[in-house]
């Protein structure tokens, strides 16, 4: 039953896209809905996502893929590659869609989303919140949750109720309901937004085991012990707005790229070639939130699992002048590679990190800059706009290699049906005799 609720405090709901990556891979592949799915982390190595179905044969989050072979097996699991650039469009074509029906949409990450309600309590909220769930499967093919409250954690709590409680259909509007002591009370601690597992352990300890708990705790001795963050989330479990929305999401200060080979190396033109193909992700997110680098770290190391010869190293390379050009931190990052490198060692893993990062409009120049650096943002300029047009990749630079002997191994990977024109999904028909 819903109550008053203060005309200052406006409704948020939180829509979470429902076992997004194995959402997205039956979008495109029909016959896999109701069948258990995994999708595994680069390299094929372990569990990251899991369906329904698969959580239900007792397929673990994070487990080793060899650990899980048995129940696989079994229980004609369908396994797939992390499949990332699908995951993304999808995202994107989520979030576009939520933008229909609020003028602010906070994305919180790759699969949720907290809409601003306001201006919309004259309607019935949960009528228009099935509308909007119902919107985004109609138009991308993904089911979602909807849990709609006063504050954001109440509206996490909710729509937790929303997607495991099958009469909610996927909506659970919290908002105006005077007592939410039920819902409260049968969520654990360890299950509230911002509540880790040393915060729960702490918790615990003081007979705290429940958002009710929480709720009703002492706030001083929260604020002593969990800081002000911890206070936030208390107040907000009694329906006080204290955590505001964050449209535009902070510019990062530092910016990491890195991954493990689908097989080692040990010669060092191959590691340059992924060191620059590092550099080259890195400076392309750099440049998305318009910043420059005055610091650039590159690293490499053997397999510690393995028992073979070991090394681990790295280099911190302050850059002349701060800049987001792909082909002068390239140029820095090979001079890192050679001073670092060592023969006789199977690389296992490698990486950049930019990272002293600064506007680039505000960046510094030096009188002793001997580049060109309005030639130099030209051809940056360029490469990006080509490959935003035409597909990532389009245009790359020669020192990331072509045929890449160490790229990741991704031999379950489903293809790129949103973002490249080769791997479009192919429709036929065939005609038939009509009686």
């Amino acid at each position: 039953m819903e109550g008053k609720v203060s005309k200052k405090i406006k409704p948020v709901a939180l829509v979470d896209c429902n076992n997004f990556y194995a959402s997205c891979e039956r979008v495109f592949n029909p016959k896999l809905w109701g069948k258990p799915i995994v999708v595994l982390s680069n390299n094929d190595g372990m569990i990251i996502a899991r369906s329904n179905e698969a959580k239900e044969l007792g397929i673990k989050m994070g487990e080793p893929l060899f650990k899980a072979e048995e129940i696989i097996k079994k229980h004609n699991v369908y396994v797939f590659s992390s499949n990332y650039t699908l995951y993304g469009d999808m995202s994107h074509r989520v979030m576009t869609t939520l933008e229909h029906f609020s003028p602010e949409v906070e994305i919180y990450s790759i699969d949720e989303a907290f809409i601003n309600l306001e201006g919309f309590s004259h309607l019935d909220l949960t009528d228009y919140c099935r509308l909007i769930r119902n919107t985004v499967r109609k138009w991308t093919g993904i089911p979602v949750s909807i849990g709609i409250a006063e504050t954001k954690t109440l509206a996490k709590l909710a729509n937790r109720f929303a997607k495991r409680v099958p009469a909610n259909k996927g909506v659970l509007n919290l908002y105006g309901l005077e007592n939410k002591d039920y819902y409260l009370k049968n969520t654990d601690v360890a299950d509230i937004w911002g509540v880790g597992r040393q915060y729960t352990k702490l918790l615990n300890l003081q007979n705290i085991f429940t958002a009710y708990d929480l709720a009703n705790a002492n706030e001083k001795w929260i604020k002593k012990k969990m800081t002000v963050m911890g206070l936030r989330t208390a107040l907000e479990l009694k329906g006080i707005p204290c955590i505001e929305y964050e449209y535009f999401p902070p510019a990062k200060k530092a910016i990491v790229s890195s991954r493990s080979f689908g097989q080692t190396v040990q010669d060092i033109s191959s590691v340059k070639e992924a060191i620059a193909f590092f550099v080259t992700r890195a400076s392309e997110k750099m440049r998305s939130q318009k910043s420059s680098a005055n610091l650039l770290s590159v690293f490499l190391r053997t397999n510690p699992f393995k028992k073979e010869a070991q090394y681990h190293n790295g280099v911190l390379i302050q850059l002349p002048v701060p800049t987001d050009s792909t082909s002068e931190l390239i140029s820095y990052a090979m001079k890192g590679v050679e001073q670092i490198f060592r023969i006789g060692y199977k690389y296992y893993k490698v990486g950049v990190m930019l990272s002293g990062l600064v506007p680039a409009n505000r960046s510094q120049a030096s009188i002793f800059d001997t580049e060109d650096r309005m030639k130099m943002a030209k051809i940056t300029e360029v490469v990006d706009e080509v490959n935003k047009k035409m597909g990532s990749n389009t245009l790359f630079y020669a020192a990331t290699g072509i045929n890449r002997k160490w790229r990741t191994r991704a031999d379950m990977r489903t293809p790129k049906y949103t973002t490249d024109w080769d791997q479009l999904p192919l429709v036929s028909a065939k005609e038939i005799d009509i009686i």
